[in-house]
Parts: structure tokens; sequence; C-alpha cells
């Protein structure tokens, strides 16, 4: 079926290496691997917690391009650089995502292009009422 829409965060490596920041496919937006990263700068260096809700206000604010909002999150994945960020970066999903409670994976011990990165997030959404 392929895309019916692309939804960009505006970073150059979107283009660069041939990527969406999400992909609206029928009822489902699937969201690319986010860091902590604004305008290619890694916000909140050596605090898991704090990169994390960068990361899902990044993916927040993608998502809303298409009219859906975090409530509508059915799965994410969490890649953490070290089982010491783990708690940190849990804590934070679960502020978020306490009460929507979707399917979760968390894997540590990855290495990120960038050492300052201890967090990396996607996201999978569902809604019938996508703006497409």
């Amino acid at each position: 079926m392929g895309a019916d829409k692309l939804i960009s965060s505006g970073s150059p490596w979107e283009s660069k290496i041939g990527y969406s920041r999400g992909v609206v496919a029928g009822d489902y937006v699937h969201v690319s691997g986010t860091t902590a990263t604004i305008d290619g700068v890694v916000q909140h260096p050596g605090d898991a917690y704090n990169q994390t809700l960068t990361a899902l206000g990044v993916i927040e604010k993608a998502i809303a391009q298409v009219g859906v909002t975090l409530a509508d999150v059915v799965r994410t994945r969490c890649y953490v650089s070290s089982a010491e960020a783990m708690d940190d970066v849990a804590r934070a999903h679960g502020e978020i995502f306490g009460e929507i409670r979707p399917a979760l994976t968390i894997l540590s011990g990855v290495a990120f292009v960038d050492p300052a990165m201890l967090v990396e997030i996607e996201a999978d959404c569902y809604s019938r009422d996508i703006r497409k």
C-alpha cells in the first residue's frame, strides 16, 4: 500500500539519509526512532529522564501534524544506552503513558551515533481520524 502521507520534522537528515519522522499508512502512524536532539543539538546530556521527555515531545509534535495525539499511541520501543539509564527512561515513559499503556519494548546497551544520546524512542499510533 505504501505511505498515505509523510511527516517531516524539518531535519536535514531526513533527505540526506532517506527517511521521514513519521509515515501515515491507513489508520496508522509509524514514527521513526526519535532522540532528544533539537536543531542538531542533543538536549540534557547525562539526563535520561529529560531526554525521554524531550524525545516524546518531538514525537507528540510530529503526530499532531496529522491530528493524532499521544493517547493514540499503541506501541513504543525504547532503546537505552545502559541499564543505569533504564529507571529514568521508564519513569518518564510511565508519566506520559501511565493511563494510555501502549505495548512497550525496552532494550538497553545500545551504542548511539552520538555518545550524548541516552535514549531513542519509536512509536506507532492508531486512529481512524488521521488527517491525510
